[in-house]
């Protein structure tokens, strides 16, 4: 006996809320583990970005072990020298609905974090353009610094640009390599894809005041990995906007692309004279995301340009995500392997 459409609605979102609740349960025993442990909490704060008139913080509250004092993890974690294997990154516990205070430029706001145990608020506040720093301050963890750079009205370019096989080697459409590189393999083994930095240094050099934004559906425990990661191989400061894999409020799983989509928005309707320049790769989705954007905003899109897998990465993650032709866009499109391809054609569109 079929149930009719109504009662397997009722059906699915009772099992919808049951696996909320299992998942806040299973979240709850691992808080209860890691302080058995003798894990404790702590804000770990990200760069954000903002306005003459706002700004955004991003930040998550987590139990994560401390290395023991006077060892070489703790020597390590100070000098900035870690070598993590990437598995290490997904030992720290959420810890959510928990109060935090964001204090900058004189005005101090109070928030929670989500299920997840993450911030990502905007703060109005008037700030001078260039780099200020947000301190956050949650319950029962030393008080966190976070870097937010002001963009200065007049601005008129920003950049956007994925990470996975865009500014590092990843493979990540390759599902049993995905999950090596990514539990297994040690930070300092990832390769940073041939002349990415150099390109996005040149770029600022041109364009000292654009905003980076590194958008990726890479999760938020990776971040602190990333960011080292594009410090050591000398990317351009910048904000990062990952996710949560897992349940949301209304899906079983987060969508990569509708991740992307929002945040792109979001920054358009942040920065309405800005004009973006969209930095991707051929391996997932990044031209069907950008392509989306640009015929809802093509005013606001400067170029996009996409680094070409090569043919090996390219059979090994399915194919292509698109054919290449825009003939029919507004926005100029650029393709190359590698960095320096990409500058040529940032350089005939006088963006470079």
């Amino acid at each position: 006996m079929k149930l009719a459409p109504k009662e397997s609605s009722l059906a699915g979102k009772r099992v919808f809320r049951l696996a909320h609740k299992l998942s806040d349960a299973g979240n709850t025993l691992r808080m209860r583990l890691a302080r058995r442990w003798n894990f404790v909490p702590q804000t770990v704060a990200y760069q954000g970005y903002g306005s003459t008139d706002f700004v955004r913080i991003l930040a998550r509250v987590l139990l994560t072990s401390k290395p023991a004092p006077g060892s070489r993890a703790e020597h390590a974690a100070k000098n900035g020298n870690q070598n993590v294997r990437g598995w290490r990154a997904f030992t720290s516990v959420p810890i959510p609905n928990v109060t935090v205070e964001i204090e900058i430029g004189g005005v101090v706001t109070t928030i929670r974090t989500d299920r997840g145990g993450l911030v990502d608020t905007d703060v109005k506040v008037s700030l001078s353009p260039g780099w200020h720093t947000a301190v956050l301050r949650a319950e029962g963890t030393e008080p966190a610094e976070a870097n937010i750079f002001v963009v200065a009205p007049g601005t008129r370019f920003g950049i956007v640009s994925d990470i996975d096989d865009t500014v590092m080697v990843t493979a990540l459409p390759r599902p049993f390599l995905a999950l090596w590189n990514t539990f297994v393999l040690s930070e300092r083994a990832r390769m940073a894809t041939p002349g990415m930095a150099v390109l996005l240094d040149r770029l600022i050099v041109e364009h000292p005041d654009a905003p980076v934004v590194y958008l990726s559906t890479g999760p938020w425990n990776a971040a602190p990995t990333l960011a080292r990661f594009l410090t050591r191989n000398m990317y351009p400061s910048g904000t990062l906007l990952l996710t949560d894999w897992g349940l949301t409020q209304d899906r079983w799983f987060r969508s990569g692309q509708e991740h992307k989509l929002r945040n792109l928005e979001r920054l358009a309707a942040e920065f309405p004279d800005m004009r973006w320049l969209l930095v991707g790769d051929n391996g997932q989705h990044d031209e069907q995301i950008y392509s989306e954007f640009s015929r809802e905003h093509g005013s606001r899109v400067a170029a996009i340009a996409i680094r070409q897998l090569s043919v090996s990465e390219s059979v090994l993650a399915g194919g292509h995500s698109e054919n290449g032709d825009h003939t029919g866009s507004r926005v100029p499109w650029i393709y190359s392997p590698d960095g320096a391809g990409i500058a040529k054609g940032l350089k005939g569109l006088d963006l470079l």
